[in-house]
C-alpha cells in the first residue's frame, strides 16, 4: 500500500463574463508530515500550464504546525479566455514552508480546465499525487509573459483610432523583489516618421497594474486595414536599460483573437471593444528597443 500524501478540498469557478478563474482552497486532510516534530507548515500554490511559471503563480498563506490545514482562501486568475479553458491545466501543489531550507513539495493535483462549465462552481476532493513531470514539448519559443486588456474604437467623429490600455494581469516578474515596474508602449506601424509611439505611466512594484489610459491615432478609416498595432510591456529600471516583459500585435496580419479584435473594431465603428490578449516573449517588429 502506498503512503498517502493527503487529500485536498477545493472548488473552481470560471466567471466567463469577467474572464476570471476563481480557485477556492478550502482545506487539506492527513498531509504527510515533513518536519521533525511530525507536522508541516503547509501552503498551496497554483500554476496554469502551459505558461511561464513566474507570470502565473498564485499562493495561499502558510499555516503553521498542522497536517489538517484550513485555508478558506480564494485565489483569482484574471484575463482567462475561453481558449485557455480548452487548452490549459491548473496545477495545484501543496508544499511545506521551511525557514532554513528549500520549501518542500508534499503533493499535487491537476485539473484540465475543460472539465469546468462556465459560471458553475465545481467542488473537488482529490488525493494528492507525487510530482508529475511537466510536459516539455510545449513550444517554449512563445513563452507566455502575462495578459493585457486592450480596448479599440474607431471614432468617425474624430477620424481616428482610440486605443485603450486598461490593465495587465500576471506579468512575469523582472526585478529581484519578485515584482516589476511596468509601463506600456504602443506603435501604429508601418510608421515611417516614428511619430506613433505612445507610453503609459509607470506603475510601481506590481504584476497586475491598472493603467486606464487612452491614446489617439489620427488615421483615415480606409488606412486602418494596412496598419498593425504593436503593444509592448516593459519593466522600468533606473540607470539601466528597461527590460522587455512581453508584447502583442493586433492587425490584419495577426491571427486568432488578435485578428478578430482588429476585425471587430473595423466592423463596428464608434463602438469600444475590449479584449484580453496573451503577451508573449516575442518582440514584435525588428530593431525594437527603448
Amino acid at each position: 500500500m502506498k503512503a498517502t500524501l493527503g487529500t485536498l478540498d477545493f472548488s473552481l469557478l470560471y466567471d466567463q463574463e469577467n474572464n476570471a478563474l476563481h480557485c477556492t482552497i478550502n482545506k487539506a486532510k492527513g498531509l504527510k508530515p515533513m518536519d521533525h516534530n511530525g507536522l508541516s507548515d503547509p501552503y498551496v500554490k497554483l500554476h496554469l500550464l502551459p505558461g511561464a511559471s513566474k507570470a502565473n503563480k498564485l499562493r495561499t498563506k502558510t499555516l503553521r504546525n498542522t497536517l489538517n490545514p484550513v485555508w478558506s482562501e480564494t485565489l483569482t486568475y484574471y484575463g482567462i479566455t475561453d481558449e485557455d479553458m480548452v487548452r490549459k491545466t491548473l496545477r495545484i501543489s501543496v508544499c511545506d514552508e521551511d525557514k532554513f531550507r528549500h520549501n518542500e513539495f508534499i503533493g499535487e493535483t491537476r485539473i484540465p480546465l475543460k472539465k469546468l462549465k462556465p459560471n458553475q462552481t465545481k467542488n473537488f476532493y482529490n488525493c494528492l499525487e507525487k510530482q508529475l513531470p511537466i510536459d516539455k514539448t510545449d513550444d517554449k519559443s512563445l513563452e507566455e509573459r502575462g495578459r493585457i486588456m486592450i480596448s479599440l474604437k474607431y471614432s468617425s467623429q474624430k477620424c481616428g483610432l482610440v486605443v485603450g490600455i486598461i490593465r495587465c494581469a500576471h506579468l512575469a516578474a523582472m526585478d529581484a523583489n519578485g515584482f516589476s515596474d511596468p509601463y506600456v508602449k504602443t506603435y501604429l506601424k508601418p510608421d515611417e516618421n516614428k511619430k506613433s509611439k505612445h507610453k503609459t505611466a509607470v506603475k510601481k512594484k506590481t504584476l497586475n497594474p491598472e493603467f486606464n489610459e487612452e491614446f489617439f491615432y489620427e488615421i483615415k478609416y480606409a488606412e486602418l486595414s494596412k496598419k498593425t498595432l504593436e503593444v509592448t510591456v516593459w519593466d522600468y529600471d533606473i540607470g539601466k536599460s528597461n527590460d522587455f516583459i512581453g508584447g502583442v500585435s493586433l492587425g490584419i496580419n495577426a491571427n486568432g483573437e488578435r485578428l478578430k479584435h482588429w476585425f471587430d473594431c473595423l466592423k463596428n465603428k464608434d463602438k469600444k471593444i475590449e479584449r484580453w490578449h496573451t503577451l508573449t516573449n516575442e518582440l514584435p517588429g525588428s530593431g525594437f528597443n527603448d
